[in-house]
Protein backbone atom coordinates (compact mmCIF):
# COMPACT_ATOMS: atom_id res chain seq x y z
CA UNK A 1 0.00 0.00 0.00
CA UNK A 2 1.30 3.51 -0.81
CA UNK A 3 1.59 6.25 1.25
CA UNK A 4 -0.89 8.01 -0.35
CA UNK A 5 -3.40 5.43 -0.50
CA UNK A 6 -2.56 4.72 3.80
CA UNK A 7 -3.47 8.61 3.85
CA UNK A 8 -6.18 8.53 1.83
CA UNK A 9 -7.94 5.40 3.93
CA UNK A 10 -7.10 7.06 6.99
CA UNK A 11 -9.67 10.12 5.99
CA UNK A 12 -12.31 8.06 4.65
CA UNK A 13 -11.86 6.21 8.06
CA UNK A 14 -12.24 9.70 9.70
CA UNK A 15 -15.37 10.31 7.51
CA UNK A 16 -16.83 7.23 8.40
CA UNK A 17 -17.15 7.63 11.84
CA UNK A 18 -17.62 11.67 11.85
CA UNK A 19 -21.62 12.74 12.63
CA UNK A 20 -23.11 14.20 9.38
CA UNK A 21 -23.09 17.99 10.68
CA UNK A 22 -26.13 20.44 8.82
CA UNK A 23 -24.67 23.75 7.23
CA UNK A 24 -25.07 26.51 9.48
CA UNK A 25 -27.01 28.75 6.79
CA UNK A 26 -26.30 32.48 5.56
CA UNK A 27 -23.10 34.24 7.88
CA UNK A 28 -25.66 36.99 9.68
CA UNK A 29 -22.59 38.34 11.20
CA UNK A 30 -22.26 40.49 14.57
CA UNK A 31 -25.78 42.27 15.67
CA UNK A 32 -25.66 44.88 18.53
CA UNK A 33 -27.99 44.39 21.19
CA UNK A 34 -31.47 44.84 19.41
CA UNK A 35 -32.96 48.33 20.51
CA UNK A 36 -36.84 48.43 21.75
CA UNK A 37 -37.87 50.05 18.39
CA UNK A 38 -35.78 50.79 15.40
CA UNK A 39 -36.66 54.44 15.59
CA UNK A 40 -34.87 54.21 19.01
CA UNK A 41 -31.62 52.85 18.15
CA UNK A 42 -31.41 55.23 14.62
CA UNK A 43 -31.78 57.96 17.44
CA UNK A 44 -28.95 56.51 19.77
CA UNK A 45 -26.96 55.46 17.54
CA UNK A 46 -26.99 58.70 15.00
CA UNK A 47 -26.89 61.31 17.98
CA UNK A 48 -24.06 59.33 19.55
CA UNK A 49 -22.22 59.76 15.72
CA UNK A 50 -22.63 63.75 16.75
CA UNK A 51 -25.95 64.10 14.50
CA UNK A 52 -29.07 65.71 15.86
CA UNK A 53 -32.53 64.24 15.42
CA UNK A 54 -35.67 66.40 15.54
CA UNK A 55 -38.95 64.83 15.80
CA UNK A 56 -42.18 65.63 14.42
CA UNK A 57 -45.46 64.10 14.86
CA UNK A 58 -46.56 64.93 11.03
CA UNK A 59 -45.44 66.71 7.65
CA UNK A 60 -47.08 69.98 9.12
CA UNK A 61 -45.35 70.22 11.76
CA UNK A 62 -42.48 69.04 9.80
CA UNK A 63 -42.70 71.99 7.42
CA UNK A 64 -43.25 74.60 10.57
CA UNK A 65 -39.77 73.13 11.94
CA UNK A 66 -38.77 74.03 8.59
CA UNK A 67 -39.57 77.35 8.30
CA UNK A 68 -38.54 78.42 11.60
CA UNK A 69 -35.42 76.54 11.18
CA UNK A 70 -34.50 78.36 8.42
CA UNK A 71 -35.16 82.07 9.52
CA UNK A 72 -30.74 82.45 9.65
CA UNK A 73 -30.34 81.44 5.97
CA UNK A 74 -30.22 83.11 2.51
CA UNK A 75 -30.39 80.32 0.43
CA UNK A 76 -30.32 76.53 0.25
CA UNK A 77 -29.83 73.43 -2.10
CA UNK A 78 -32.55 71.16 -2.22
CA UNK A 79 -32.45 67.60 -3.45
CA UNK A 80 -34.54 66.25 -6.21
CA UNK A 81 -36.91 64.16 -3.91
CA UNK A 82 -38.01 66.97 -1.71
CA UNK A 83 -41.64 67.22 -1.89
CA UNK A 84 -43.07 71.23 -1.83
CA UNK A 85 -44.22 70.92 1.24
CA UNK A 86 -40.41 70.54 2.47
CA UNK A 87 -39.02 73.03 0.33
CA UNK A 88 -36.98 75.97 2.39
CA UNK A 89 -38.81 78.85 2.12
CA UNK A 90 -35.09 80.60 1.00
CA UNK A 91 -34.07 81.19 -2.59
CA UNK A 92 -32.66 78.19 -3.95
CA UNK A 93 -28.66 78.21 -4.52
CA UNK A 94 -26.34 76.08 -6.22
CA UNK A 95 -24.74 73.53 -3.70
CA UNK A 96 -21.44 74.47 -3.81
CA UNK A 97 -22.31 77.69 -2.33
CA UNK A 98 -25.43 77.19 -0.60
CA UNK A 99 -25.18 77.13 3.27
CA UNK A 100 -27.52 74.43 3.96
CA UNK A 101 -29.01 71.33 1.66
CA UNK A 102 -32.55 69.55 2.23
CA UNK A 103 -32.79 66.27 0.93
CA UNK A 104 -35.78 63.38 1.95
CA UNK A 105 -33.83 59.50 2.96
CA UNK A 106 -35.10 56.44 1.33
CA UNK A 107 -34.75 54.90 4.60
CA UNK A 108 -32.77 54.60 7.69
CA UNK A 109 -30.78 51.88 9.31
CA UNK A 110 -31.09 51.23 12.79
CA UNK A 111 -28.06 49.01 13.47
CA UNK A 112 -25.98 51.30 12.29
CA UNK A 113 -27.72 55.05 12.90
CA UNK A 114 -27.26 55.50 9.05
CA UNK A 115 -29.80 57.19 6.87
CA UNK A 116 -29.83 55.75 3.49
CA UNK A 117 -29.60 58.27 0.60
CA UNK A 118 -30.30 58.21 -3.04
CA UNK A 119 -28.07 59.34 -5.42
CA UNK A 120 -30.79 60.19 -8.27
CA UNK A 121 -32.04 62.99 -5.22
CA UNK A 122 -28.47 64.85 -6.17
CA UNK A 123 -25.41 63.97 -4.41
CA UNK A 124 -24.36 67.53 -4.60
CA UNK A 125 -26.91 68.89 -2.09
CA UNK A 126 -26.21 66.12 0.16
CA UNK A 127 -22.41 66.67 0.34
CA UNK A 128 -21.23 69.97 -0.66
CA UNK A 129 -23.22 72.07 1.67
CA UNK A 130 -21.96 72.70 5.11
CA UNK A 131 -25.25 71.78 7.03
CA UNK A 132 -27.54 69.32 5.78
CA UNK A 133 -31.03 68.55 6.92
CA UNK A 134 -32.97 65.12 5.80
CA UNK A 135 -36.31 64.36 6.34
CA UNK A 136 -37.33 60.97 7.02
CA UNK A 137 -40.68 59.30 7.80
CA UNK A 138 -40.01 56.97 10.98
CA UNK A 139 -42.05 53.77 8.48
CA UNK A 140 -39.14 54.19 6.71
CA UNK A 141 -36.73 53.34 9.72
CA UNK A 142 -34.82 49.54 9.45
CA UNK A 143 -33.98 47.31 12.17
CA UNK A 144 -31.07 46.36 9.43
CA UNK A 145 -29.76 47.35 6.22
CA UNK A 146 -30.54 44.06 4.75
CA UNK A 147 -34.52 44.94 5.89
CA UNK A 148 -33.84 48.13 3.66
CA UNK A 149 -32.56 47.02 0.83
CA UNK A 150 -35.04 44.04 0.46
CA UNK A 151 -37.69 46.87 0.69
CA UNK A 152 -36.46 48.78 -1.50
CA UNK A 153 -35.17 46.01 -4.23
CA UNK A 154 -37.70 46.89 -6.81
CA UNK A 155 -36.26 50.37 -6.72
CA UNK A 156 -32.63 50.79 -6.36
CA UNK A 157 -30.30 53.14 -7.41
CA UNK A 158 -26.58 52.73 -8.84
CA UNK A 159 -25.59 53.92 -6.09
CA UNK A 160 -26.81 54.84 -2.21
CA UNK A 161 -24.56 56.83 0.29
CA UNK A 162 -25.12 55.41 4.44
CA UNK A 163 -24.63 58.95 6.00
CA UNK A 164 -24.03 58.26 9.79
CA UNK A 165 -23.54 61.95 11.06
CA UNK A 166 -21.40 64.67 10.42
CA UNK A 167 -18.55 64.28 8.02
CA UNK A 168 -15.43 64.18 10.43
CA UNK A 169 -11.67 63.32 9.69
CA UNK A 170 -9.02 62.72 11.95
CA UNK A 171 -6.17 61.97 9.02
CA UNK A 172 -3.96 64.88 9.74
CA UNK A 173 -2.38 65.00 13.43
CA UNK A 174 -4.91 62.71 15.15
CA UNK A 175 -7.33 66.09 15.53
CA UNK A 176 -10.73 65.19 14.88
CA UNK A 177 -12.27 67.98 12.39
CA UNK A 178 -15.74 68.19 11.12
CA UNK A 179 -17.09 69.04 7.69
CA UNK A 180 -13.76 67.95 5.90
CA UNK A 181 -15.60 65.78 3.25
CA UNK A 182 -19.11 66.72 3.51
CA UNK A 183 -21.46 68.56 6.09
CA UNK A 184 -20.44 69.45 9.21
CA UNK A 185 -23.77 69.27 10.88
CA UNK A 186 -26.53 66.98 10.19
CA UNK A 187 -30.03 67.33 10.87
CA UNK A 188 -32.49 64.20 10.70
CA UNK A 189 -35.96 65.14 11.43
CA UNK A 190 -38.35 62.22 11.56
CA UNK A 191 -41.95 62.28 10.18
CA UNK A 192 -44.41 60.32 12.36
CA UNK A 193 -44.68 58.16 15.48
CA UNK A 194 -46.08 59.01 18.67
CA UNK A 195 -44.51 61.97 19.13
Amino acid sequence: MSARDRILGRVREALREKDSVEHPGNFEGWRPKTPPSPVDGLVHLLEAAGGEVVHQPNLKAATSWLVTFCGDFDSSAVGESVPEALRPPVPVATPDIAPLGVSVARGAVAETGSLIMDARDGRRAQLLVPIHVVFLRVEHVYATLREALLDMSDDLPSAIGLHSGPSKSADIGQILVKGVHGPGRLVAVLIGGDE
